[in-house]
């Protein structure tokens, strides 16, 4: 009984190890290549990545985008090397700022502002990976 079970089992393995081959004919529309090369332009050329920004502040209503303008421009000149961000998605202007690879990286500016912007939190987003530190050369 185990002998003919074996050879079953090593009947079976055989058999589907043996595919048959063929050919397969992709047809697609010439405008994929393009969307694909776009694509491949558009990552080389707008670097982005994942990663975080500490959001100082939210706002919708009657003169949120002067208010949102001003709290920008009062981020500038306390933190001046730090990038400030002002997008707008309905009904809400937001100020984020920072460019963080890592949510650590995020608190510990967090830390920093928190006395300045108490209800700033950080948020996940695509960010501009911040610039390489130059090295010297000899």
């Amino acid at each position: 009984m185990r002998v003919l079970f074996v050879l079953i089992i090593t009947f079976l393995f055989n058999s589907t190890t043996f595919a048959q081959q063929g050919s397969v004919q992709i047809i697609a529309d010439e405008r994929v290549d393009l969307l694909i090369d776009k694509h491949k332009y558009l990552n080389r050329h707008q670097p982005v990545l994942d990663g975080w920004r500490i959001q100082i502040f939210f706002e919708a209503g009657a003169n949120s985008k002067r208010k949102a303008t001003d709290a920008q421009q009062r981020f500038k000149s306390l933190y001046s090397n730090t990038e400030a961000y002002l997008s707008f998605r309905e009904p809400y202007y937001r100020i984020r700022v920072g460019d963080f690879r890592t949510r650590l990286e995020a608190e510990g500016f967090l830390q920093k502002i928190k006395a300045d912007y108490p209800n700033a939190f950080a948020v996940s987003e695509k960010v501009y990976p911040p610039p390489l530190p130059e090295t010297k050369q000899e």
